[in-house]
């Protein structure tokens, strides 16, 4: 009996650890603020300031923006106009369907079939944002995402993405200068992540979205760099809500279904979900726990089983030792 619960045992602790070493990027980013790379108020200069034309540079004036085809629809035109109105001095560039295959089977041909194995468009519509950034360099703007002010103070970082809550980035407004090693890991990246989750919403997620992001820009911090590598974070208050912040939202995210809508329960009520889960995992181990004495039981008293409790236990071998001596 000792021995067969030590066998349970090392099973559990085996399952369990492959679990946490599967997962425990998922995890860490439970425990990641993103504030040692955080753009502080402090540092980003009040909209109109002299002190923005005293900052350095980096990104070049580039907008892009993605949608299926030129005819955005009406409760996105407002925002896109903010956007281009504000930035009469900057290059726009809207990526339509046809144009971003074109550009990805110009300019990155060993992606092209990955590109088109996406089962949702949504997933296109990701992948496109993080090659244009690679290659161009310039600002990534979701079409729900309008313009509050002008987005020169984000210019003068290498690379910059925003905060979400209650942890990991977001893809809907992204900046970068061309070639930065953080897109350029991205973009290597998306071809390993293409696979199906059951779920749409978390296959697009965790294949392009920004669960998929979250995950590649935690492995990409875990290596010291220098800081012209680094992705400096846009935190929640600078990002919308404030009449300093740089965007203004708009109702958007067409592409969730009713499996989104499940998993926005499930973050509404994750403390619940939490300890139903823990409780469940309880009785599901006292279950097997008691299968599994059980059988040990059953294979000490039941001649059917006992060869079998002899061959985990080495009785047997040394029961044939005993009879040849």
């Amino acid at each position: 009996m000792r021995r067969g619960t030590i066998i349970f045992l090392v099973i559990n602790l085996l399952v369990i650890g492959f679990l946490l070493n599967a997962f425990s990027t998922l995890i860490s980013l439970l425990f990641e603020d993103g504030s040692s790379d955080a753009i502080h108020r402090a540092e980003i200069p009040a909209p109109g300031s002299e002190l923005i034309d005293n900052r350095t540079q980096l990104i070049p004036k580039i907008i892009h923006q993605t949608y299926i085809n030129e005819s955005i629809p009406a409760q996105w035109k407002a925002g896109q106009q903010s956007c281009i109105d504000l930035h009469d001095d900057y290059e726009y560039k809207l990526w339509t369907d046809d144009l971003s295959r074109e550009f990805i089977s110009a300019e990155y041909p060993w992606f092209l079939s990955t590109f088109d194995s996406y089962r949702f468009p949504i997933q296109r519509a990701d992948a496109i944002r993080y090659f244009v950034l690679a290659f161009y360099g310039g600002i990534y703007i979701d079409l729900d995402d309008g313009c509050n002010r002008r987005l020169d103070p984000l210019l003068s970082y290498p690379a910059w993405v925003r905060r979400t809550v209650p942890t990991g980035i977001s893809n809907d407004a992204m900046g970068s200068v061309p070639q930065h090693p953080f897109f350029l890991r991205v973009i290597e990246s998306l071809s390993s992540y293409n696979r199906h989750w059951v779920m749409p919403y978390i296959t697009v997620m965790y294949s392009t979205g920004p669960l998929f992001l979250s995950v590649i820009w935690k492995e990409y911090m875990g290596v010291p760099r220098p800081a012209e590598e680094h992705v400096r974070i846009l935190m929640p208050d600078e990002y919308k809500g404030f009449k300093w912040s740089f965007f203004n939202i708009s109702r958007g995210s067409s592409w969730h279904g009713k499996d989104a809508q499940t998993i926005f329960w499930m973050g509404k009520h994750w403390v619940l979900l939490t300890v139903a889960g823990f409780a469940i995992a309880g009785v599901v181990g006292l279950c097997l726990w008691s299968l599994w004495s059980m059988w040990i039981m059953r294979g000490i008293g039941g001649k059917g089983k006992r060869g079998l409790w002899r061959r985990i236990s080495g009785k047997e071998r040394y029961e044939l030792l005993d009879r040849m001596a």
